[in-house]
């Protein structure tokens, strides 16, 4: 995607279902739960185990790379290719099981194929496009996106269960609140490519819209 001034450089598109499967979106809170698990574990997970008084094993994962991304930013301008190629996995596997688990899509999530949701960030120019200081300043910057988003996120809550009984009743999602919601994503990628993973220094717009 080419960056310019109509254009936000970080985008998401997901598949309008036509039909849904009634019984999986009955079942969803419960189908969701191992998939959920496996991103857990690498969005944050920790797992203890003692072996008697003097050994204990800890195994703990993180998720999105930023320290690592902001220090070299500003000290070397530079973003390491397996870095951000481990951060855009990350935010597209998570969008998948959260648009499964909301009922965006009837696919149970992969864990590597796009499927119905479409997620566009392009490797950034890192000595052209993104400025020294700005990794410091971006998570201030992006405060007023972030309460937006929150009470966005609420009618989200709303519209999900909406869907659910129409799902079950039509086997359809209101395609309106389906681009609504759909919105929301967009626009909360937008921010973290912006102000997380760090992608892009271009300020993200106040719109649910391309």
């Amino acid at each position: 995607m080419v960056e310019n001034k109509n254009n936000y450089p970080v985008d998401l598109n997901i598949d309008y279902p036509e039909k849904f499967e009634r019984l999986t979106a009955f079942f969803r809170i419960f189908t969701v739960i191992p998939i959920l698990i496996i991103l857990g574990l690498l969005v944050k997970g920790t797992y203890e185990s003692n072996f008697g008084p003097f050994l204990k094993y800890v195994y703990q994962s993180a998720g999105f790379v930023v320290v690592p991304t902001v220090l070299m930013i500003l000290f070397r301008k530079k973003y390491p290719k397996w870095w951000f190629d481990w951060n855009l996995a990350l935010i597209k596997f998570a969008t998948r099981v959260f648009s499964y688990l909301i009922l965006l899509t009837d696919e149970y999530p992969s864990t590597d194929e796009d499927q119905a949701v479409h997620i566009e960030i392009p490797y950034p120019e890192v000595k052209n496009k993104l400025r020294r200081g700005m990794p410091l300043i971006k998570w201030f910057l992006a405060i007023p996106h972030v309460f937006i988003i929150f009470l966005f996120y609420i009618a989200v809550v709303f519209i999900t269960i909406i869907s659910w009984f129409s799902i079950l009743f039509t086997g359809k999602y209101p395609k309106g609140l389906f681009k609504f919601v759909v919105g929301v994503i967009r626009w909360s990628i937008r921010v973290i490519a912006y102000a997380v993973i760090l992608t892009t220094d271009k300020y993200p717009p106040f719109k649910l819209n391309k």
